[in-house]
């Protein structure tokens, strides 16, 4: 019976025909998404410390999360001091792989006023894409979800009118500290060669344009992988309601949701938050 190939096994050839096979113990997803912060910083001539702001910034968003694995403050030297994985990528700039689960209820607007539930958060839009040829033609930021995330979240913001100028709150898939920079540019948050700038001018968190994580991602709150999307999805409730305590945004009327598995899917939601529905007597 012929061998299944594994699922990555695509990714990976498009990967070592570009930077060659590393040394050691295959690092798995680390050399995709460590080899696509590389290409970014050859072409862009950035400083490679800049990913570990990030890995600082979520740190201190989960120190308001009490559901978020990791609460303790990291300094960038912490970060960049830790084991080196794959390309520009530290231990602390990868997600640590945990155990949880999240739920969600979805219902009609008429559903929930007849039983007394609230009704105030909807879906303005949602999409998903999948993989494209161009995922393989050996662009590493393609490899790793840009282009689906880029023509997802252009479906999401047309089908809803509302821009990526109008969100104040994201929660988007940072399995590593590369991968939140490039999709920041993919989602439209700033523009294409601008996420260096976006992210040591504290534009991604509180006090800037939109805070990203608030819940801490990925990285500090951690992936349990099936219920990840839905934790994302929970965040972002609780933000539209205002149930989110000490990591609250400020008048949040709008949330974006990226969620992202290679080989590959990604799915985009916009969350919006109407008037408050009575409960039918």
């Amino acid at each position: 019976m012929a061998r299944a190939a594994p699922p990555l096994e695509e990714f990976a050839k498009v990967v070592v025909a570009k930077y060659g096979m590393p040394e050691g113990q295959f690092p798995g997803a680390a050399f995709f998404y460590g080899a696509a912060g590389d290409q970014y910083v050859e072409e862009h001539g950035i400083d490679p410390k800049v990913f570990a702001h990030i890995t600082v910034k979520n740190r201190r968003h989960a120190a308001n999360n009490p559901y978020a694995v990791f609460r303790d403050p990291l300094t960038v030297e912490e970060v960049l001091g830790s084991r080196k994985i794959s390309g520009p990528l530290t231990k602390y700039q990868c997600c640590p792989p945990t155990s949880g689960a999240a739920a969600a209820v979805v219902v009609s607007q008429e559903y929930a006023r007849r039983h007394g539930l609230r009704g105030d958060v909807v879906i303005a839009a949602q999409a998903m894409a999948t993989d494209f040829p161009s995922t393989f033609e050996g662009d590493m930021k393609r490899l790793v979800s840009y282009d689906m995330t880029a023509a997802a979240s252009k479906q999401v913001y047309e089908n809803s009118g509302i821009g990526p100028e109008d969100v104040r709150v994201v929660e988007l898939h940072d399995c590593f500290t590369t991968h939140e920079f490039l999709i920041y540019e993919a989602l439209g948050l700033t523009a294409e060669g601008t996420a260096e700038k976006f992210v040591l001018d504290g534009r991604n968190t509180y006090g800037g344009q939109v805070v990203t994580n608030p819940s801490g991602g990925l990285i500090a709150r951690g992936h349990p992988i099936g219920a990840t999307g839905l934790a994302q999805c929970a965040e972002l409730v609780w933000q539209l309601r205002g149930q989110a305590e000490g990591r609250q945004v400020e008048g949040v009327t709008t949330a974006l949701q990226h969620n992202v598995g290679l080989g590959g899917a990604v799915v985009v939601t916009m969350y919006q938050k109407v008037a408050h529905q009575k409960v039918a007597a």
